[in-house]
């Protein structure tokens, strides 16, 4: 890697982002943030990603001076309600439930802060999922299968959590399982970082 190259950071310590991230084969750390995720009051689910994004990513800014820094944050919006991560079995199969044979909207928010220049992009990333009817017994042994207690919207999709859908409609289903590659990719390259670029791979 050059010295023009900027490094990379990834603020979470999800599995599934980390798993993401890695299809780009860009060299990168990781570093979680700890941040309160409370919705302020009045504030809608796109201004709620696109905060917790960029809080996650200026969360550990302090110990990353010359980087580019990912943060990104999901909820699920249901009539009306924002659903964050479940924590629990009962809420996990509560949101399923009340999922069953409806469409529900994913907003994901990505936040790309290069310390170098002190600036920052962020981006939400829709996604719908439309849910097959499904039964309470489908329900119970998914949850206690996968236990999706950290996922918005209690579910997993790069594991079981494919077998509760109807169909899934959006520009990149990466979002879904927490990080935009499209728009990631698109962001890396406005700030020099091209995943594509012919001084990456040299000596692998």
């Amino acid at each position: 890697m050059s010295n023009a190259t900027p490094a990379l950071v990834l603020a979470s310590s999800s599995r599934s982002r980390r798993a993401l991230l890695d299809r780009l084969q860009l060299p990168y750390q990781c570093s979680s943030p700890d941040i309160d995720e409370t919705p302020q009051k009045g504030e809608t689910p796109h201004q709620l990603v696109h905060r917790l994004a960029l809080s996650k990513a200026n969360a550990v800014a302090d110990h990353f001076n010359d980087h580019l820094i990912i943060g990104s944050d999901q909820v699920a919006v249901f009539e009306g309600d924002i659903l964050g991560k479940p924590h629990t079995i009962e809420r996990a199969e509560l949101n399923l439930r009340r999922f069953s044979g409806q469409r529900v909207t994913f907003l994901t928010g990505l936040a790309l802060l290069d310390t170098r220049h002190q600036s920052h992009r962020v981006h939400v990333e829709p996604f719908e999922v439309v849910f097959r009817q499904l039964s309470g017994e489908e329900i119970s042994r998914y949850v206690n299968k996968e236990q999706p207690l950290d996922s918005a919207g209690s579910f997993r999709m790069e594991g079981l959590g494919i077998a509760l859908f109807e169909r899934l409609e959006g520009r990149d289903p990466n979002a879904l399982m927490g990080l935009p590659l499209i728009a990631l990719c698109n962001m890396l390259r406005q700030a020099g970082l091209d995943p594509l670029g012919a001084n990456l791979h040299q000596g692998d």
